[in-house]
């Protein structure tokens, strides 16, 4: 089984960290990936860049409408993610040591399996 472990955290909490600190969340990340990786376990992980980069497209009557984005009343964006293939256990211990869980919110989903997979 595939799952997505979604990074939510504060943006405002990343920036105010100071370089040093960045840099051992850098580390504490690169840490868990590689056990990730010899366990077999990743799949895939990237760190998105600020929401405030982000593009919202919509069709509506058939007109594609493209606005800056998202606008939501949340403290916490999605950062970033880690894709793992492992059981709900495991995926769900991973989740729990990934640094952001400190203050933000790691949500864990199954990956929809499609016709073929």
């Amino acid at each position: 089984m595939r799952y997505m472990l979604l990074i939510h955290g504060s943006e405002d909490g990343w920036d105010a960290l100071s370089e040093a600190e960045r840099e051992a969340q850098y580390e504490r990340y690169g840490k868990l990936q590689r056990e990730m990786e010899e366990h077999g376990h990743y799949v895939a992980g990237d760190e998105l860049d600020a929401a405030a980069s982000a593009r919202l497209v919509r069709v509506r009557d058939g007109e594609t409408i493209v606005s800056d984005g998202p606008f939501v009343e949340t403290k916490e964006q999605l950062g970033g993610h880690f894709t793992v293939a492992c059981d709900l256990e495991t995926a769900l211990a991973y989740a729990a040591r990934i640094p952001a869980a400190e203050g933000g919110t790691i949500e864990v989903r199954p990956v929809v399996e499609g016709p073929g997979a």
